[in-house]
């Protein structure tokens, strides 16, 4: 087979897969909503997911209260600082792998303490208008 012809059965290939997910997820959601309504349908389960609801609410009331505390305070401050770190530190990661991988060629990479790391990338679709 030529080039040409391998892309276009990947093509067709990918296509497919698509359409195979697009599917199964629509039939995902015809069952989580049958399901849904079978519960919502159970006295037995209305009842407790009211005190559930109920129960929800005053541990986010406590919560709230709790972290309002200046100690608290500091330490949610620091816990969300340090997400937005790590979130930007794992995104110059990935700049720094994909440049190393196409500089050097490997795959790999071993790290300070010797452990040896493979680096993977993920490709996902989005749907153009979405971006």
């Amino acid at each position: 087979m030529d080039d040409a012809n391998i892309l276009l059965e990947l093509e067709t290939t990918i296509k497919n897969h698509i359409a195979d997910i697009d599917r199964r997820k629509s039939e995902l959601k015809k069952a989580r909503e049958m399901m849904e309504s079978a519960l919502q349908n159970d006295e037995t389960y209305r009842l407790h997911a009211e005190e559930a609801k109920k129960a929800a609410k005053v541990k986010a009331k406590t919560k709230f209260e709790i972290l309002q505390l200046p100690q608290n305070r500091q330490l949610s401050e620091k816990v969300k600082d340090l997400a937005i770190e790590i979130k930007e530190l794992d995104a110059a990661l990935s700049d720094y792998l994909r440049e190393y991988q196409r500089m050097s060629g490997s795959t790999e990479i071993e790290t300070l303490d010797g452990e040896v790391r493979e680096i993977v990338y993920v490709a996902k679709l989005v749907k153009k208008s979405s971006r």
